[in-house]
């Protein structure tokens, strides 16, 4: 409790956006405090921890070892904290509240329309901030605080990350209908094929590639990209194959040159999911936010 008497609690927070952003003028955005009233709290930080916190190298503003060791417990202190000022009960059609999510633009065409349906009807006052990346990348951003909730398929994650799913999916692959026979394609003319692999990276290694290794098979990756819209719209007129996720078939529809067929290998389903931080994990907005994408994921009778 000394050690409390002897900092404004204020600061602890400027502390976190900045070692959240790295940044002084992105955490005083994200603040909505004027850039100089930040620099002049880093100055205080910097003298209550006797450490620089934040120094540049190589044109970038970078966290010192001590900075780094400070993120965790803070955050953890902070949603602590939180958590007992909060009010006990949460009524979402009162909520303000802003969640950052990260998504593949491909899941963004099966998950925000009735996400954001459900919300204006539900919980008007909950506004969402969408970004995109890799997995690697989306952990990481859970880690250090800087999303809510990542949207994907994740195989290997730490013991702080909490991982829930949402649907299961198997896979299809698409076609220009002109190169297909009888309507699909056997496993050794699947293989002789160029493919386009829908990823964040272009070296990502993903269901397919580790299905096919298992039984010894790779494929010709002719063209990665990131886009989805994309991927469907290079597809006719050429002989390039694209596997993907099979609620992607209503999409396809509208290419009416464009056939879809199930892969001629065996290929394990994919498990959507959501995973967050366990720090958020009895925030009651936060809690209310996983049950709606869970509700809105599921399958709708018919």
């Amino acid at each position: 409790m000394d050690e409390l008497r002897k900092i404004d609690l204020n600061l602890l927070l400027t502390l976190n956006a900045l070692l959240i952003e790295k940044h002084v003028t992105r955490a005083a955005l994200r603040l909505h405090r004027s850039q100089p009233a930040v620099s002049h709290a880093l100055a205080q930080l910097r003298t209550h921890f006797d450490d620089p916190l934040l120094v540049r190298q190589h044109g970038q503003m970078v966290l010192t070892a001590r900075a780094q060791s400070l993120a965790g417990p803070l955050q953890e202190a902070l949603a602590s904290l939180n958590g007992l000022l909060a009010p006990a009960a949460f009524d979402p059609a009162l909520a303000r509240r802003r969640f950052r999510l990260s998504l593949s633009d491909y899941a963004s065409r099966i998950i925000l329309p009735p996400l954001v349906r459900y919300l204006r009807q539900a919980a008007p006052g909950i506004d969402l901030a969408i970004s995109q990346a890799s997995r690697e990348v989306m952990m990481a951003q859970l880690q250090d605080g800087e999303l809510d909730l990542a949207l994907g398929v994740f195989d290997d994650v730490s013991a702080n990350i909490v991982v829930q799913r949402l649907f299961s999916e198997d896979f299809i692959s698409v076609a220009d209908k002109s190169t297909l026979s009888d309507g699909a394609l056997t496993l050794e003319q699947w293989l002789a094929r160029p493919h386009v692999l829908l990823a964040m990276r272009p070296d990502a290694f993903d269901e397919i590639e580790r299905a096919l290794a298992a039984q010894g098979l790779s494929r010709h990756i002719a063209l990665a990209l990131p886009h989805w819209s994309a991927a469907l719209e290079v597809l006719p007129g050429t002989d390039l194959v694209l596997t993907v996720a099979s609620r992607a078939a209503a999409s396809v529809e509208r290419f009416t040159t464009l056939g879809t067929f199930t892969p001629p290998f065996a290929s394990p389903r994919i498990a959507y999911q959501q995973a967050w931080h366990t720090r958020k994990q009895d925030d009651p907005a936060h809690r209310w936010l996983r049950e709606a994408l869970y509700t809105i994921s599921q399958p709708q009778p018919a």
